[in-house]
């Protein structure tokens, strides 16, 4: 399907709308129509070469939006429901089976290199490859491919034009304060 997706095409380029080929998601992926995306300092260093991400690029991993088609093994969604496009793992490395996610030892490729685990991009122009991809989701653009397990479903009446930075700051920091600092009730008082 055609969408309209913003697109760097150099190291430090500058965003460009641009109109691309999306591909049909695949059994185990949901399309999202892309509602709302926060940008992050991660999406700006994608910009910027920080990462292995080729160009030209989508990027984008702060996406909320409406699932509108489901791949065939999809079991937790339907068309309709809202959802959060959140950070990948692989689910078999050590860290993943014991249910430490965060830690997979496959994250950074899957987040930073522009192409699905199979090596496969999402985004085409004229044929030619746009990577993306990027943290399994390239949620800059109109419409998104995010895989069954890195979607989060929310409630249909929550409001999806702020939710989108719950798939990497939100879930960053309450990480950061639930796992490292672990505060107790009544802990830390100010005054």
């Amino acid at each position: 399907m055609q969408i309209t997706a913003a697109v760097v095409r150099e190291r430090s380029g500058a965003f460009q709308i641009e109109r691309l080929d999306l591909c049909d998601p695949r059994a185990d992926e949901l399309l999202v129509e892309v509602v709302a995306c926060g940008m992050c300092a991660t999406d700006l260093h994608g910009r910027d070469g920080y990462y292995s991400t080729p160009y030209p690029a989508v990027f984008g991993h702060e996406g909320a939006g409406i699932v509108r088609a489901v791949g065939n093994a999809v079991t937790k969604f339907k068309p309709g429901d809202h959802v959060v496009m959140s950070y990948p793992w692989c689910g078999t490395c050590p860290n993943c089976r014991t249910d430490r996610q965060s830690y997979c030892l496959h994250s950074f490729d899957l987040k930073m290199s522009g192409r699905r685990a199979d090596g496969s991009t999402l985004h085409a122009k004229d044929r030619a490859p746009v990577y993306s991809a990027f943290f399994q989701q390239s949620s800059f653009g109109n419409y998104a491919i995010a895989n069954e397990l890195f979607a989060v479903k929310v409630r249909n009446d929550a409001p999806l034009e702020i939710l989108g930075p719950l798939a990497c700051g939100g879930q960053t920091g309450t990480g950061a304060v639930l796992n490292v600092m672990k505060p107790k009730p009544g802990g830390v008082r100010h005054g």
